[in-house]
């Protein structure tokens, strides 16, 4: 993506706006994407009519999902709204498909079984994501003040849809944790000697009310990178959380060695978790709250998979 003035100062807006790094490319993304469908033309020079058209185009054209056109028309809206001060009115374009989706669920033994290929940190991980039902953006920002060993709690700051939320932490995982949180602690004590050093990486209206925070423990990430790197924004050296795709990776490698013939990922966890909840006949809003969903019709969806040959039907070829 080449350089803009322009982009720039959408870049600007959104640190403001307190989001996070990765919005932050994604709503860049599309809006250049956006830009770069009419033409280059100026989204001053340019409106609702013209975002209809790209919806559409992404909708008819690309046969992009419904999740993928709604990322686009939040990073238009967002555009229009708090940076040019000029929201779009009354749009019409083709909406995506919204297919129904059946979300794929470990059984516990096949949980257990990829769980049992995983080792070390990735282990540790990974048992998060399926024993608090954490997405992995979530268990990636976690830091060491949003652990409650006293509570059996884990504080998810800034979710989904930007809500914070509580949710279970297992007994089974509390020794692991604390051993992590002392490899974190004395990463911190070597991190400091490191010239230039500004602690774990904080959103920037967190950074101005609290300066120091930044190198204190409890504002340290559970799982840190392997080690410090310049922060995309600022330049300054940073500690980041550890990269996505490293946990992916060992999931994925985890899930062939178990023979596990599903197509899973390390979101399954967080799928099997409610499921599992709700066959251990907990309520529909419990699951809900734990998850973060803000509608329970979302969490509903778990309920089809509990409703496995709901009919009670024996196939015919069983009477063979």
């Amino acid at each position: 993506m080449k350089h803009s003035v322009f982009l720039d100062r959408v870049r600007e807006v959104i640190r403001t706006s307190q989001f996070s790094y990765s919005t932050e490319k994604s709503y860049v993304g599309w809006i250049y994407r956006y830009i770069l469908f009419h033409g280059k033309k100026h989204p001053d020079e340019m409106g609702s009519k013209e975002v209809e058209a790209f919806l559409t185009y992404l909708a008819v054209e690309r046969k992009v999902s419904a999740s993928t056109q709604n990322q686009a028309l939040n990073a238009l809206v967002f555009l229009y709204k708090k940076v040019l001060k000029s929201p779009l009115r009354d749009m019409v374009f083709k909406n995506a498909r919204i297919g129904k989706r059946i979300p794929v669920v470990l059984s516990r033994g096949e949980a257990n079984q990829v769980l049992s290929n995983l080792h070390g940190v990735y282990h540790l991980m990974a048992s998060l994501l399926y024993g608090s039902g954490l997405r992995l953006s979530d268990c990636l920002n976690l830091r060491i003040k949003d652990v409650d060993f006293e509570l059996n709690e884990l504080v998810v700051r800034g979710g989904k849809w930007d809500r914070d939320r509580r949710t279970i932490l297992p007994d089974l995982l509390e020794p692991q944790l604390r051993i992590q949180m002392e490899k974190v602690r004395i990463r911190l004590e070597e991190n400091l000697l490191l010239p230039g050093f500004r602690g774990a990486s904080m959103p920037e209206a967190l950074e101005r009310k609290y300066p120091g925070a930044s190198k204190e423990l409890k504002w340290q990430y559970v799982f840190p990178s392997r080690k410090p790197a310049l922060d995309p924004r600022t330049g300054t050296l940073r500690q980041h959380y550890r990269h996505e795709s490293y946990l992916q990776k060992a999931v994925k490698s985890a899930i062939i060695k178990s023979k596990v013939s599903k197509n899973a990922s390390c979101h399954t966890f967080r799928h099997s978790f409610a499921t599992h909840l709700l066959e251990d006949g907990y309520d529909i809003r419990t699951v809900q709250e734990l998850m973060g969903h803000k509608n329970v019709n979302t969490t509903m969806i778990y309920t089809h998979v509990l409703n496995r040959n709901k009919y009670n039907v024996r196939s015919p070829l069983d009477h063979v």
